[in-house]
Formats: C-alpha cells, sequence, structure tokens
C-alpha cells in the first residue's frame, strides 16, 4: 500500500529568517574572495590608519583600477568591513578591523585563513567525489593557497602565545629551552611555530619535520630568512617516520590530519627522553557534537570536511579523527600511544593546549 505523505505546514516566520541566513551565507561566500583581493593587493594595508579615502586615492594607492576598487570597496561598506562617508564619498577601515585585516604581527590577523579557505571552495569537485568513493584527498593535492593560507592564520596565534603562553604552561620546559635542548617539531608545515620556537630560545636546537617536500622546502628559505639556520633545520619524513631523539617534541595543529595518530603517538614516544614532553595543540573542541554547534565550531567542521578528514582518510589506518576530536577522543589517543601522564595546560578560542609525558 503506498504511503500518503502528510502535508507540511510551513512557519513563514522561520522561512524568512532562514532565507536572511541564506542570503547572508551567499554575501559571506563572495565575500571571502573579495577578502583575499584586499589582502593580496595591499588594499587593507593602504587603509590602514588613513582615514577616509575615495576610490581613486586607494587605487592610487595600491596601482589597481580604480573602478575595481570602487566596487570593491562597496562591497566592503555593505558587508561591514569598511565604513563610508557619503558626504565625502570616502571610505575608512577602522582601526580594530585594520587589526585583524592588515597586522600579520596581530594574534587576530584572519587574513590567512580566508586565503586557505577560498582555496577549499576550489577544491571542492575533488572532496565531493570523495563524499561518493570514501577515498581520501590528502594535504599535498590541495594547492599553494591553503598551504600558505593556513600557516599565515595559526602563525598569528603561534606569535601572540606560544612563547609567552603555552610553552610556560607546560611543567618545566621553559627553563629547558633556556637552558638549551632538543626539540622536534613534528609536522610542521612551512616552519613558522619551529622559526618562533628557534627566535625565542636560542640555546636549543630544532628540526622540523613534514612529509611534504613544498613546505620543507619553503620551511628552510624562512629559516634563512630569520637568520636560525644555526640551530633550526627541516627534514622531509612523516609523523610515523622521523628520526633522533628529543627532550621536547612538538605537534601544531596537525595530528587529527594523521591517518594513524595512534601510530604517531607511539613514534613520538620511542623519541622522547624518559623526562621529556610533548605538546599537543589542536583546535579548540568540546567532547559533544553539541559543545560545538557555535561559530568557532561551525568554521573547524567545515574546514575538516574539506581537508582534515579527507587528508587522514587518505593515509593508512585512515582514522579520521577530525578537527572537533575534543580533548577526551584526543587523550584515548595519547595514551593508546603509551603515555601515562595527560592534561589540559591552557586553552585559546581557537586551540586547546595539551601536555603528555611518558
Amino acid at each position: 500500500m503506498a504511503v500518503t505523505e502528510q502535508p507540511v505546514e510551513i512557519d513563514e516566520q522561520k522561512l524568512g529568517a532562514f532565507m536572511n541566513q541564506a542570503v547572508g551565507e551567499l554575501g559571506a561566500t563572495l565575500g571571502a574572495a573579495l577578502v583575499v583581493i584586499g589582502d593580496q593587493l595591499g588594499l587593507y594595508k593602504a587603509m590602514a590608519g588613513a582615514g577616509g579615502l575615495t576610490s581613486t586615492q586607494l587605487a592610487a594607492r595600491t596601482g589597481t583600477a580604480e573602478r575595481y576598487v570602487r566596487e570593491w570597496l562597496n562591497a566592503q561598506a555593505a558587508g561591514g568591513y569598511v565604513t563610508y562617508d557619503p558626504a565625502t564619498k570616502s571610505y575608512a577601515l577602522p582601526a580594530e578591523h585594520a587589526i585583524a585585516l592588515a597586522d600579520e604581527s596581530s594574534p587576530y590577523f584572519i587574513c590567512g585563513a580566508f586565503q586557505g579557505f577560498a582555496s577549499l571552495v576550489r577544491d571542492e569537485p575533488k572532496i565531493r567525489a570523495a563524499f561518493k568513493s570514501g577515498a581520501g584527498v590528502g594535504w599535498h593535492e590541495h594547492s599553494h593557497d591553503l598551504f600558505e593560507g593556513v600557516e599565515r592564520f595559526f602563525r598569528s596565534g603561534y606569535n601572540g602565545y606560544l612563547v609567552s603562553s603555552w610553552i610556560p604552561a607546560l611543567d618545566g620546559v621553559e627553563a629547558k629551552l633556556q637552558a638549551g635542548i632538543r626539540v622536534a617539531d613534528v609536522g610542521c608545515g612551512l616552519g613558522a611555530s619551529t622559526i618562533i620556537m628557534a627566535k625565542a630560545f636560542p640555546a636549543s636546537q630544532f628540526v622540523g619535520f613534514d612529509y611534504h617536500p613544498e613546505s620543507i622546502e619553503a620551511a628552510r628559505r624562512r629559516a634563512v630568512e630569520a637568520g636560525v639556520t644555526d640551530r633550526v633545520r627541516f627534514e622531509v619524513a612523516p609523523a610515523s617516520g622521523f628520526t633522533g631523539t628529543y627532550d621536547f617534541i612538538t605537534m601544531f595543529d596537525c595530528l587529527h590530519d594523521m591517518g594513524d595518530p595512534v601510530g604517531a603517538a607511539r613514534q613520538v614516544l620511542g623519541a622522547l627522553e624518559d623526562d621529556g614532553t610533548w605538546l599537543v595543540v589542536e583546535p579548540f573542541a568540546g567532547d559533544r557534537v553539541e559543545d560545538n554547534l557555535n561559530p568557532v565550531g561551525r568554521v573547524y567542521y567545515g574546514a575538516s570536511t574539506l581537508v582534515c578528514t579527507p587528508a587522514s582518510l587518505s593515509q593508512e589506518v585512515g582514522l579520521g579523527l577530525g578537527a572537533q576530536a575534543g580533548e577526551a577522543r584526543l587523550r584515548d589517543v595519547v595514551t593508546a600511544g603509551g603515555f601515562t601522564r595527560f592534561r589540559r595546560a591552557t586553552e585559546t578560542p581557537f586551540n586547546i593546549v595539551l601536555e603528555a609525558r611518558p
């Protein structure tokens, strides 16, 4: 017997509210590309601290075409990124917005995230195909904009917190780094975290490992530019195959991307001195789905769908932790790898900072 579908009564107010939300989403989707343009062409930097500028003035400052700049500015004003004065037909970047959009040294700098995430939109066909096949998509299969954008996004947080907050929150590690120890930064990407630590602790020796050759080549160039090659080197190696023995091992925003994070934990344990420390920095998350249904969780679940989970599924084991694993699940991974001591050392709105010891 055929089942007759019952008519659904539509709440017009709820429908209207959702359509308003969806229109906002459409603007945000286009806005991501506009932020990347503003960042890459130096439009935000040219506006920072300049007060009101007309489109003609901004175009002259940046060597860009006025007609494009005018339309960009109007979109930015409609989105609340800049303000518009109709009396003078000028646009201004508020100081509070400039901290996030024009100051790469600020812990609030956000343009790298837009650069990386915009590249993921371009990669959507790959991920859509993976939904059907169940196959993974490796980190290396994405574009350079993802590698650079993610590094720029996380670097702002590392600049703000790594040396001033995260390392001091660990048991005795800061004093050891000041005295001089051996450090491995596993999954180092373009080397931002490694170089920041090397600058702060010149008595210690650092090795950055990453499986991605392009990232290691870039990290080596950046170490030269930073003047830290006397105490930093970068090597191509996966988390399951890096070599050496260390007093301090770090993993920044990468454990959840690994196909076999338990195996990586075992590798770290074998490479760590008996009194050593493993620092694991992961995206901020609660232990339950409902804990993460908020703006930060939305960003991380989205990124996890498009890059983190596919990266894990592309590797051996393919555990697929995802970017919102949460502390309890991470504890399970770390202790399954043989560590007996595990604690949350500190946190930020975007990261949880975990300490593990043998």
